[in-house]
């Protein structure tokens, strides 16, 4: 069994702010309006040599007929269910509420190591004030004042924390394995997407835009592949995002892309390629990304034999020179073509790899340099010599010539064509650079 802390506990306890610190990294937004946390999220800590895994959750409201709030509850009780110990975070500034109590009598029927963690322990009285939830009965005999925003009391919690885990966790379980995110507007069914692959509601679905607000990681297995899928908060314009939430959960969203292998934009078939989705593109090729688009909602669109050839020829036209960028049709609803788009992202992962021999690329590219060799330049002709893969993480080709500083930008279009042609980078950004020999 792996080692996985779920944090749980009633809104505006601090769980975010302690998630953030496990993790060491800001991941999960936080915010003094209560129910900004919504889905289970997910990040990786360590201590005292042990990996574990640790859950954010939204906060517990028994009762409440609240949209999100129920979903919330699902969420949280499939957390408890996935852990393997449990941290009930609390709040010494507040006390001991009804909600607590409530929240308690849910965690009775758990067997799992349950530790009691009284949050906001700033001072003295906050400290005295701990006390209060021995009342609830619930969890390890000592309960565990801390201040999360400082990490005061952390390290004595974890002390006991990790002696309850049931495996060695001596290894980061995601170390090597590729990372997809999702990314695309509000509503275009990202989390619907996340949800159908994997079987379970891993993220909240709800018709209103900005449901997901944090980047939700998921480990993901198919055909023996392992990956890591994260569903991304919607990006809008600039112009209409109005709420700090809003913002953080953007800013989350681009650090994301910044993070991840491959990224999957995933465009409403309704509407077609926007404006916001070529920018999202181009964020993603300047940050040499992997790529794929992924039109959902094919099962709204009328159509016959001709209507996906004419949409992808429409969508083509508009991404210009980044034609190599590869398009399928899904319906996250129905399922359809889910896991073809999945063998597809998992492609352009490999093709990002792709390292082809020197004696290769001479072999194939210099009969065809010698057939439309460069334009002369002020009478002066160019030649290319050598051509190399260079020993980088994204594919960079470098072609070695005599006056590699006259070499125009409609030559370098043809070689990139020449690549494509001769080896498969689909769906990969690759650069090419000159160098004098």
């Amino acid at each position: 069994m792996a080692n996985i802390v779920a944090i749980v506990g009633r809104p505006n306890v601090g769980k975010s702010t302690l998630f953030n610190r496990l993790v060491e990294e800001r991941k999960a937004i936080e915010d003094n309006l209560s129910g900004v946390t919504r889905d289970r999220h997910y990040g990786h800590a360590q201590w005292g040599g042990k990996f574990f895994s640790v859950i954010d959750t939204g906060g517990y409201v028994m009762g409440s007929e609240d949209i999100f709030e129920k979903e919330i509850r699902k969420q949280v009780k499939l957390a408890i269910e996935e852990a393997s110990i449990i941290l009930f975070v609390v709040d010494c500034m507040v006390g001991l509420t009804d909600l607590d109590a409530d929240f308690a009598k849910e965690l009775r029927g758990t067997d799992k190591p349950i530790f009691m963690v009284a949050n906001k322990a700033d001072n003295l009285d906050d400290l005295l004030m701990a006390n209060e939830f021995y009342a609830l009965g619930i969890g390890e005999e000592i309960i565990y004042p801390t201040t999360a925003t400082s990490g005061s009391g952390l390290g004595d919690l974890l002390d006991e924390v990790i002696q309850k885990f049931p495996d060695e966790g001596e290894k980061d379980p995601d170390e090597g394995i590729p990372k997809l995110a999702i990314l695309g507007r509000p509503n275009v069914g990202k989390s619907s997407f996340l949800n159908a692959l994997i079987g379970k509601e891993r993220s909240i679905v709800t018709d209103e835009a900005g449901t997901t607000r944090d980047a939700i990681h998921t480990r993901y297995q198919l055909y023996g592949k392992d990956y890591i899928l994260t569903d991304t908060a919607g990006i809008r314009k600039k112009a209409k995002v109005k709420e700090d939430i809003e913002f953080y959960s953007v800013m989350r969203s681009l650090r994301t892309l910044e993070d991840s292998d491959v990224v999957i934009i995933m465009v409403d078939a309704t509407r077609g390629l926007e404006a916001q989705d070529v920018n999202l593109i181009s964020l993603a090729i300047k940050n040499n990304k992997g790529m794929m688009i992924m039109v959902n909602k094919w099962d709204l669109v009328e159509k016959d034999h001709k209507t996906m050839q004419a949409f992808k020829d429409n969508m083509t036209d508009k991404l210009g020179e980044n034609k190599w960028i590869p398009i399928i049709f899904i319906s996250a609803l129905t399922k359809q073509r889910i896991y073809q788009a999945m063998e597809l992202a998992m492609q352009v992962y490999e093709n990002k790899q792709r390292k082809v021999s020197t004696s290769k690329l001479n072999e194939v590219l210099l009969p065809e340099i010698e057939k439309y060799p460069p334009p002369a330049n002020k009478g002066k002709y160019i030649k290319i010599k050598y051509i190399t893969q260079l020993p980088t993480k994204n594919p960079v080709i470098a072609f070695f010539c005599n006056l590699p500083q006259y070499i125009k930008s409609p030559y370098t279009r043809f070689l990139e064509n020449r690549l494509r042609e001769n080896f498969d980078f689909t769906g990969v950004p690759v650069k090419i650079t000159y160098k004098k020999k």
